[in-house]
């Protein structure tokens, strides 16, 4: 990996020789494949047996199968995420406000009162999978992200993740979701109030070199500053948005002192953000603050010592006591509709959940029909099949409707989440 001299020669006296020497050998490494279950699908008998320390029912694979190929993954049963982005479940079992800690093995919701939550820069959506399940029973989620392309995929991967399961009336949550499309500006401006804010702040990508080689050749000293100052702009809209008492979580995936120490020492001298420990063994090998002039926990994950690509996290409060006037104002807003947000509606959720209501048969298909399916391709079912709209199922887990017309169904899923590859593995990808 041949990495840029000036980010070489910076993040050496940063880390110190030791350390970095460590670090750079580990880039040449391949990275660890890790997955997070899904607490609504995936049974509790699927408790990973490699798990990772820091995130309830999540678990290191041996290898990096081809998830494309895997109806399971397609079903919304497990979200492929990198480890040390994980690390978010803990603090949320943490300092999520009126929470109690779920047990590790089942990871079901927190009890306590509902909360509102925003994920500002959600895209794919990964943390917003994770929130999703850690939040309060009637809480509300809204995950955003300002490119418009970007947010589709987000769309995407928490409609999967939501989609229903067979067993509706047991399994329909009252927790909300909206995936928006704006600019952190945007909410300053409706005057959203929220109880807890993420900023998974686009940066430099320094923790992307293993993962995304092209990550190395658009790196440079001028785009590290560039990013630094977004960063605060996008954290001093959001900051407008946190009610008083509200948690806000601040990360990066990269490892320059610019765009993670440096920004959170701002955040407590312009902002009065008010750092917040999380509690962790010193067996995980999280690294603290780089900069000497901050005193203050925040957790770095270094590959060499953490498993993963990188991250770093920082948790906050803002002063003053909660009130929930202003965010049940948000609520409401937003469950209504009435903001001039651009809300993304979940039409292939409220399509397979309008067939989930009116007791639309399910047809439990082979793995060659569930791809088959999955490249929005014309299947047929069997001959007993009643006519019309049809839940077609992998394994009892809904993958989607499609109409039967009686010498074959009309694929109905949606033609942008289609398998775009001809190819067919011999051998099920059986992940979990």
């Amino acid at each position: 990996m041949n990495l840029p001299e000036e980010f070489q020669a910076y993040t050496r006296t940063m880390m110190g020789q030791e350390r970095f020497a460590t670090f750079i050998e580990a880039l040449q490494q391949e990275p660890p494949t890790s997955i997070r279950l899904n607490p609504a699908k995936a049974l509790e008998s699927a408790t990973p047996k490699q798990p990772v320390a820091w995130c309830r029912r999540a678990c290191f694979l041996d290898g990096r199968p081809n998830f494309t190929f895997d109806p399971l993954f397609h079903a919304g049963l497990y979200y492929v995420q990198e480890s040390s982005s994980m690390f978010l479940d803990l603090v949320l079992q943490q300092h999520l406000t009126n929470s109690q800690h779920p047990t590790k093995a089942t990871g079901r919701r927190f009890s306590g009162n509902p909360n509102t939550f925003l994920d500002l820069c959600a895209a794919p959506g990964g943390k917003s999978t994770l929130i999703f399940g850690a939040l309060p029973e009637g809480s509300l989620l809204v995950c955003n992200e300002p490119n418009r392309q970007r947010a589709q995929v987000l769309s995407e991967n928490m409609q999967k993740w939501l989609l229903p399961t067979l067993d509706n009336d047991k399994n329909k949550p009252s927790t909300r979701c909206i995936v928006t499309n704006n600019l952190p500006a945007d909410f300053r401006k409706e005057r959203l109030v929220f109880d807890a804010i993420l900023c998974d702040v686009p940066c430099s990508g320094e923790g992307m070199f293993r993962k995304d080689p092209t990550a190395i050749g658009e790196w440079s000293a001028a785009n590290v500053e560039k990013c630094a100052r977004l960063q605060r702009e996008i954290v001093s809209d959001a900051w407008h948005c946190l009610a008083p008492g509200g948690l806000f979580v601040y990360s990066t995936c990269t490892f320059n002192l610019h765009e993670n120490e440096e920004n959170i020492q701002w955040l407590i001298d312009e902002l009065e953000a008010q750092p917040l420990s999380v509690d962790i063994p010193a067996e995980w090998n999280i690294t603290g603050s780089l900069l000497p002039s901050l005193d203050a926990p925040v957790y770095r994950f270094i590959p060499g010592f953490t498993p993963g690509e990188g991250l770093f996290m920082a948790v906050l409060r803002k002063k003053g006591e909660a009130d929930g006037n202003h965010t049940k104002k948000t609520f409401d807003a937003l469950k209504a509709e009435k903001t001039r947000l651009n809300i993304l509606p979940h039409l292939f959720i409220k399509e397979v959940q309008e067939a989930l209501d009116a007791k639309a048969p399910t047809v439990d298909v082979s793995y060659p029909q569930a791809i088959a399916y999955l490249r929005r391709e014309a299947i047929t079912l069997p001959a007993e099949t009643p006519r019309g709209i049809v839940i077609i199922a992998y394994e009892g887990h809904p993958l989607g409707i499609a109409k039967n017309v009686g010498n074959r169904a009309n694929n109905l899923y949606p033609k942008p989440w289609r398998i775009l590859s001809t190819h067919t593995p011999e051998t099920l990808p059986k992940i979990i």
